[in-house]
């Protein structure tokens, strides 16, 4: 996945096979999930479906049926904010492997590949295990819940080897379980946002619970004096160009933390913030004002959830 990961495990009964098989065991996971959903591999499932040139049913994995059902779940939630199938507009204002552009796209560019870009366009059947498209040009791009759902995927494997106590992160999505090695709930930082190297701008308690942060402040670049953000608004065809610079949210599941914490940021510090909050979702949203001061607001439930 292009990314690091940690697992660390509070146990007292580990020896170093024991320890080298689990550590097998979770690589082999992540794997799986890299080999079924990987755009860079050309043999993974995605990629044999994005080049498939049909509008016929198409046969995956129980897993990758898994995570695109939580992707047109949360693509319905938020009204298109989130979309699997917006990798051509992120490729075309230079996000994409081509890397930047010289000139911005056109009106006409954008209206052309926003016919290629559309979740409603894919039809997933649960039953038979398929996906379809409407179209046959359209691509899918897994990448921005693919992390959070390798997060539960070597959760859910060291539940089944008997542990409660841990933490797992995949590129900086985070899940725990159980307690710390000194017996306190696990204590997660997140990001301060454009700081120019790691800083925590927070630290919450996380029990049982999954955390993903979505940012604006690394993936960038500036072309005829404009900051060009990486997150592409599919309904718009454009970066978005409100203020808000990072999103964290907190679930019980990672994959569905790691997607609306990606769609939140689509939708900005006003929509976005309204929308968590009535459908009961725990976020705090970090904004940077004209004043380049970093201003913070937290849903309810957020709030609830981070309770000392």
């Amino acid at each position: 996945m292009g990314t690091y990961f940690s697992v660390k495990v509070v146990t007292n009964e580990l020896d170093d096979g024991r320890i080298a098989t689990i550590q097998a065991s979770i690589e082999n996971a992540l794997a799986n999930v890299d080999e079924k959903m990987s755009t860079y591999r050309s043999e993974s499932e995605l990629s044999r479906f994005n080049n498939s040139q049909t509008t016929e049913p198409f046969s995956l994995s129980a897993e990758t049926v898994e995570v695109f059902q939580h992707a047109l779940d949360i693509s319905e939630l938020t009204d298109g904010a989130f979309d699997v199938t917006v990798g051509p507009l992120v490729e075309a204002w230079g996000f994409g492997p081509l890397g930047e552009p010289s000139v911005f796209p056109s009106e006409h560019d954008i209206a052309r590949l926003q016919g290629q870009v559309g979740y409603a366009q894919l039809k997933l059947d649960v039953a038979t295990s398929t996906v379809s498209k409407s179209n046959s040009m359209l691509r899918s791009d897994l990448s921005a819940l693919a992390k959070g759902y390798a997060v539960d995927q070597v959760t859910e494997l060291l539940d089944a080897e008997g542990f409660d106590s841990f933490l797992v992160e995949v590129g900086g999505e985070v899940r725990t379980m159980g307690q710390n090695e000194r017996g306190n709930v696990w204590r997660v930082g997140i990001e301060r946002p454009g700081s120019g190297s790691v800083e925590v701008h927070r630290l919450v308690a996380l029990h049982n619970l999954s955390l993903a942060t979505s940012g604006d402040y690394r993936n960038y670049y500036e072309l005829d004096g404009q900051r060009l953000s990486h997150t592409i608004d599919p309904r718009t065809g454009r970066p978005v160009s409100h203020g808000l610079t990072s999103v964290s949210v907190i679930e019980p599941l990672c994959v569905r933390a790691d997607a609306i914490a990606t769609a939140l940021g689509v939708l900005g510090p006003d929509h976005g913030f309204s929308l968590a909050v009535e459908q009961g979702w725990a976020a705090l949203f970090i904004e940077r004002g004209k004043d380049g001061e970093l201003h913070e607001r937290e849903t309810p439930a957020f709030a609830a959830l981070t309770l000392e």
